[in-house]
């Protein structure tokens, strides 16, 4: 979704900023003249759990990729089940590791994150791509996750 985090810091309009907060930790996340892809996003939710704790997480990272998304001049792209289901992922596997740890430790110890086809383990596509799922919260119509079942 983003290109380089270069760009954040060259637009000049002033409905183009992001959020210092949110500035920052793309700082963190991606190098420069980087992506913003899968593993950014994880990281992204990696962050934002160990910042603002789990069940203030899927909040916070759903209003960071919203703004994102419209930065990018691309709102459509957000969806809030898919963030919610992936921060929910991060926070669970945060909870069951050594607290303290950094985000390659935490990718390691959970390579199956990164692999962004595991949330198809849990959703159909036709339920991800309804529009129910894109503005608000839809449970799983495959696999319940673990810490709901």
């Amino acid at each position: 979704m983003i290109q380089s985090h270069n760009r954040h810091q060259h637009r000049r309009h002033s409905g183009d900023r992001l959020a210092p907060e949110l500035t920052a930790v793309l700082a963190e996340i991606v190098p420069p003249g980087g992506a913003f892809r899968h593993r950014q996003h994880i990281h992204l939710a990696f962050l934002a759990v160990q910042r603002h704790g789990a069940a203030r997480a899927p909040e916070v990272v759903a209003r960071w990729i919203g703004r994102i998304a419209a930065y990018e001049r691309a709102p459509q792209k957000f969806n809030a089940t898919v963030t919610r289901a992936w921060t929910e992922m991060v926070a669970h596997h945060v909870a069951a590791g050594p607290p303290g740890t950094d985000f390659d430790s935490f990718a390691d110890r959970n390579p199956a994150l990164l692999d962004k086809r595991l949330l198809a383990q849990h959703y159909s596509a036709r339920v991800l791509a309804s529009p129910a799922a894109r503005t608000g919260w839809v449970e799983p119509d495959r696999t319940p996750f673990l810490w709901t079942a």
